[in-house]
């Protein structure tokens, strides 16, 4: 188990952040791994959310059982396989710092666009959209637990009822996160210190999720979905920063 205090001081707050997502604050998780890995390796601090994050899975999944909407379902995780392969296969390959960019620039500009023109109609996904995001999505959360821009950029102006959307987003990443682990084991990093810590933080995430589920059906759905393309558009701004601020620093 990780004893250095400094890396609870980092992780707790992280853990938070993804119980909270969970439970319906789809995104603001995406600031979890970022923060563990002040304290930590990455790799490290993506092994050890992994494990909490299907838990995690498992209590969100439940709380919106069958509240999902299953056109998205099936478009956007065969992608997502294929992404979560391309991860595995080509991460040390890969460029992230100008991927973030890339991605960070669209999500910043979707988001800014519905928020500036709210009253657009509904607009459904076409099923090539759908692959394509499902890929990015699972390609981003397989090397930094980061899928959830590109899941939004595809469903979010189908503008779903709340409790559909975040039904959708809790069982699509269910299956992402599940699908991951063979990756992770075959990296070897389940080591024994990764999971006694990822036991110790277990209780928390369990704590978290059901507060996220608790406090998400409380906010009304249009400040609901207000406030989630806020958060993308912070997201996106930050993978822009961090993404130019990394290749800069290669110049």
């Amino acid at each position: 188990m990780i004893t250095d205090p400094t890396f609870y001081l980092a992780a707790i707050p992280a853990v938070i952040l993804v119980g909270l997502a969970k439970g319906g604050f789809a995104g603001i998780g995406t600031v979890s791994l970022p923060l563990m890995a002040l304290a930590i390796d990455p790799v490290q601090a993506a092994a050890i959310l992994l494990p909490i994050m299907m838990v995690q899975d498992v209590i969100s999944v439940g709380a919106y059982w069958k509240k999902w909407d299953r056109r998205n379902l099936v478009l956007l995780v065969p992608g997502a396989i294929v992404g979560i392969l391309l991860g595995y296969l080509l991460a040390s390959r890969v460029s992230m710092a100008a991927f973030n960019v890339a991605l960070g620039l669209i999500a910043a500009a979707f988001a800014l666009r519905y928020l500036l023109r709210p009253q657009m109609p509904p607009k459904q996904g076409g099923s090539l959209a759908g692959y394509f995001w499902g890929t990015v999505s699972g390609f981003t959360s397989m090397i930094a637990h980061s899928g959830a821009p590109p899941f939004q950029i595809y469903v979010m102006p189908q503008k779903l009822e709340r409790d559909t959307f975040v039904g959708t987003s809790n069982a699509f990443f269910g299956i992402v996160n599940w699908l991951k682990f063979p990756a992770f084991m075959a990296l070897g990093e389940f080591t024994t210190e990764n999971v006694t810590t990822t036991a110790v933080l277990l209780p928390l995430a369990i704590a978290s999720t059901w507060a996220g589920v608790l406090l998400v059906r409380r906010v009304p759905a249009e400040p609901f979905y207000k406030f989630i393309y806020l958060l993308l558009t912070a997201v996106g701004l930050k993978l822009i920063w961090e993404g130019g601020t990394a290749l800069l620093g290669a110049a």
